[in-house]
């Protein structure tokens, strides 16, 4: 009779198991919004073995499952327009990768020390510009789902540190203006599709009270958000130090989580490509990490532009040696995390 019940009980825990959700799989992904502009500049690029391929089955086969593409409102010369951004998107889901819209809301980059207004924006009134943020958002994730693609996540501003259109939405001035617009994208993100969930980002990921006093000024005033996204460079800081730098993004992103019961997420990396063992271990032990943020609430990891090579854009941090082909710090997305 014992050996009947631990038996049945076997049985109805396995059938539990089973009928149990799987764990959503560790986000592996790579923000390739240049591949366009390098295709048309000549670039190519080789598998392992040497031979000429797609850029997307090069990063699928080296185990990334998601691809990041940011938006410029007018931009000079047409690349990472909405019809830009379609293209990729389009052959990114077609290669069986999730996708990440990334909007700097601006002609040009958006960062820590620029977060310039489109031209076409700039006499605007506050109110004005909000209403463009909510117009812009939805009608390029309109454009997009016409085409196809829902995006599994959105970003409303790209390293927004002190908010973005400035001087109007700079944080540091007004916190209640920088939290009206973050809500105008993530409105419009929600009625296009209610699924997809929406990040703010901030760079410097080693830095927890930058991200405790953004964070807690967009909560005091408002502020929506679904998931905390994170830029981590630890060749940028001075020592060079990526395993110091990695657990304080940790423990950061740690803090967010227990802090305001948000998702998280590197949206960001980049490391030397001509020092392909320090790459993978930085990347290898930030995918590791991710594991253990509280809650389960790790969702993964974007490296930035790995198909750079050959000083592209003056951008050195890529994961291609100079002949195109992946250096061994690619292979970090393999470790079944």
């Amino acid at each position: 009779m014992t050996w009947k019940c631990n038996t049945l009980a076997a049985a109805v825990l396995a059938l539990t198991a089973l009928y149990q959700p799987l764990a959503e799989a560790m986000v592996k992904g790579a923000d390739v919004s240049w591949l366009t502009q390098m295709e048309k500049s000549g670039y190519k690029f080789y598998n392992d073995s040497g031979s000429q391929q797609d850029l997307f089955p090069i990063l699928k086969a080296h185990g990334m499952n998601a691809i990041r593409l940011r938006v410029w409102v007018n931009p000079a010369n047409g690349w990472n327009n909405i019809t830009d951004v379609v293209a990729k998107a389009k052959r990114a889901k077609a290669a069986g990768f999730d996708i990440m819209i990334d909007f700097h809301y601006s002609d040009t980059w958006a960062d820590p020390a620029n977060q310039t207004k489109p031209a076409a924006w700039s006499s605007y009134t506050f109110d004005q510009l909000m209403s463009n943020v909510y117009w812009h958002t939805y009608n390029s994730l309109t454009t997009l789902k016409n085409a196809g693609i829902t995006p599994k996540w959105v970003q409303v501003g790209n390293e927004t540190n002190n908010g973005m259109l400035w001087p109007e939405g700079k944080a540091s001035v007004n916190m209640k203006n920088f939290a009206w617009l973050i809500n105008s994208g993530y409105d419009a993100v929600k009625a296009v599709n209610s699924s997809t969930k929406v990040i703010v980002h901030l760079a410097n990921c080693e830095n927890n009270s930058l991200y405790r006093w953004m964070f807690d000024g967009l909560k005091a005033n408002g502020g929506k958000w679904d998931i905390v996204g994170a830029s981590i460079y630890p060749t940028q800081t001075g020592n060079g130090d990526w395993y110091t730098m990695n657990n304080q993004c940790f423990d950061n992103l740690s803090d967010m989580v227990t802090r305001y019961g948000k998702e998280v997420m590197v949206v960001e990396v980049g490391m030397p490509w001509d020092d392909p063992k320090n790459s993978y271990d930085t990347i290898a032990s930030l995918l590791e990490k991710m594991k253990w943020i509280p809650n389960g609430k790790g969702l993964g990891v974007f490296y930035w532009e790995p198909q750079s090579y050959k000083n592209w854009q003056n951008y050195s941090l890529g994961l291609m040696d100079n002949s195109g082909k992946p250096t061994t710090a690619l292979d970090a997305f393999l470790l079944n995390y």
